[in-house]
């Protein structure tokens, strides 16, 4: 990728607060007024749209959706409510996943009283170090290691039941910390359930792109993709179905694989071996799964809670805002914590955004900051950048606050985790993208279309390293001064302070500011 000399650009303002002001910054900008139905349709939202657009400037359409009560104040008292109840604190990747939202949640996880996972599948990977011991995640949320958190995996998540129950006995065989992870897990009866046949179409999918079009999508092979086109489609089972009629669900099983077999006729699915092992996991299950709606609902209403939501892969893998058409199936942005645990966005409180103090991506796709020389191979090294899900060696770049900042605009961080901040410690000068531009001329934004992605000319701003080992420090203070200007200078361009500091893989090793 080509790049350019030093430009600064101007960071997109998020409100109140100078960037080295780390408080915590209320909401900020204009709201939007939602008008939705509550019933199946026809309810007359026309009519109250047109009522209220007399007096609006804009008027927008997003999706068909069902509302959701927000449980607040008597019916007859119609004067305008605050919003009520527990809200939770959301932590989602900023990048293209791996910048450690797994070592942020398990800080976050020592208070809480439930981690919730909204979106994705057992592509996601997420490690966690507890004392010596790394205990590594794909479905489970990350928090269940702590042993007062109730572990909640919410509708939008995907399911691949031996996935699961494989992932939990590997971690629990590694030290005590998953003791009695079965009690602690809740499971909503609307997620989607990931089969063997969907894990293998993912791989014929990819053979079929790479022979036809010469590249893949670098997918991890899991089913995610097959799963969530086929919960699209409305022809996928959910665990409700598992759990009810067995008769009615291998019906609905076998015309699914049938539908599969005739797509993909190499495609080999053993039907009967599969319902086998579906119908043995019924009885172990049964005790975990919950309405998932409700269960959401009287966590959000009932008794103080502290809830944490930890967000799968990051906001350049999201469907719909990420780096389209090398994403991930599902929405792993902000909006998806709301349609993943069905719950209303009032009770969305902190959102924290994961950075890591560089760049890196898995797989193939535009990405601009990359530095395919020896720059990238010590990040790498240092890095130790391998996923956790697929062992293949992530690519690596310069911090790119361009992209940050379109994550931004998405997600309204309130704060920031800056991770792997030590792995920059050996390098003489740091470069951090500020700004874009194509064929020669600044662009505003960060393109959507790949082809243009790929052309894009990064400016670089230089800033001098520190030479020097961060691994030990433990406080903001401690920090050589150029390594304290590297903090600053990421929160003057996106006006969000970062909140926590990590050089290294412990907990202990996590600094935070305020």
């Amino acid at each position: 990728m080509s790049e350019s000399g030093s430009q600064e650009a101007a960071a997109a303002p998020n409100g109140s607060g100078s960037p080295t002001d780390r408080t915590p910054r209320p909401s900020v900008g204009n709201r939007v007024t939602v008008v939705l139905g509550a019933q199946w349709g026809d309810e007359g939202k026309g009519k109250v749209v047109d009522l209220l657009a007399q007096d609006a400037d804009m008027v927008c359409r997003c999706q068909e959706a069902a509302a959701a009560p927000n449980g607040s104040g008597s019916p007859t008292d119609r004067t305008p409510r605050p919003s009520v109840g527990n809200r939770v604190t959301v932590v989602l990747g900023a990048q293209w996943g791996d910048e450690g939202k797994g070592k942020v949640v398990d800080l976050l996880a020592q208070d809480a009283d439930m981690v919730c996972r909204c979106q994705g599948g057992n592509n996601a990977g997420h490690t966690v170090v507890v004392g010596s011991v790394e205990y590594n995640f794909h479905l489970l949320p990350s928090g269940i290691i702590s042993p007062k958190v109730t572990a909640f995996i919410g509708n939008g998540v995907v399911i691949h039941l031996p996935g699961l129950f494989e992932e939990a006995e590997k971690n629990q065989r590694k030290g005590n910390s998953l003791k009695g992870w079965e009690e602690r897990l809740i499971i909503s009866d609307r997620a989607h359930i990931v089969f063997d046949f969907h894990q293998a179409v993912d791989g014929v999918q990819e053979q079929q792109r790479q022979e036809q079009a010469g590249r893949n999508l670098g997918t991890t092979k899991k089913g995610i993709g097959p799963v969530y086109s086929a919960k699209a489609a409305r022809s996928g089972l959910r665990i409700c179905d598992l759990l009810a009629d067995f008769t009615q669900f291998s019906e609905r099983y076998k015309v699914l694989a049938k539908q599969y077999k005739a797509m993909y006729p190499t495609l080999e699915i053993d039907i009967e071996g599969e319902l086998g092992k579906l119908k043995d996991y019924v009885q172990r299950i049964k005790p975990m799964v919950r309405d998932g709606v409700h269960y959401m609902y009287e966590a959000l209403h009932g008794p103080p809670k502290k809830i944490l939501v930890e967000g799968a892969n990051a906001a350049l893998l999201d469907i719909d805002f990420g780096t389209y058409p090398f994403v991930t199936s599902s929405n792993c942005t902000v909006g998806g914590v709301c349609t993943g645990l069905g719950m209303p966005p009032q009770n969305v409180g902190e959102v924290y955004g994961v950075v890591k103090a560089y760049t890196t991506r898995v797989g193939i796709g535009a990405f601009p900051s990359e530095q395919s020389n020896e720059i990238g191979e010590l990040l790498q090294t240092r890095g130790k950048e391998v996923g956790v899900t697929t062992g293949r060696k992530r690519r690596c770049g310069w911090l790119d606050l361009v992209l940050i900042k379109y994550a931004h605009m998405i997600n309204g961080f309130t704060a920031l985790a800056l991770t792997k901040l030590d792995i920059l410690d050996v390098f003489p000068e740091i470069r951090v993208g500020v700004a874009y531009k194509v064929d020669n001329k600044p662009i505003p934004h960060f393109p959507a279309n790949q082809e243009v992605l790929q052309r894009v000319e990064v400016q670089y701003e230089t800033l001098p390293g520190w030479n020097s080992d961060t691994s030990a420090v433990r406080s903001f203070e401690e920090l050589p001064e150029n390594a304290q200007k590297y903090v600053h200078f990421i929160e003057e361009h996106l006006d969000v302070p970062v909140k926590w500091i990590g050089v290294g893989k412990s907990r202990e090793s996590m600094i935070q500011l305020f």
